[in-house]
């Protein structure tokens, strides 16, 4: 879920998605890019999967 600010997630069968506040999410482990649009902080809540990725 995204708490504040906006990204960006790129995946190569050129599928984009958008990120923005008080929007919950799913990105797929398949190869993908992602980047913060804007000046602001992006902060996201991951609720599954950050095992995998993340300690």
């Amino acid at each position: 879920m995204v708490v504040s600010g906006v990204a960006t997630a790129a995946f190569s069968n050129g599928e984009v998605t958008e990120l923005r506040p008080g929007q919950l999410f799913y990105i797929p482990s398949e190869p993908h890019d992602s980047w913060v649009v804007g000046d602001e902080p992006y902060v996201s809540l991951h609720f599954m999967g950050a095992n995998k990725y993340a300690r």
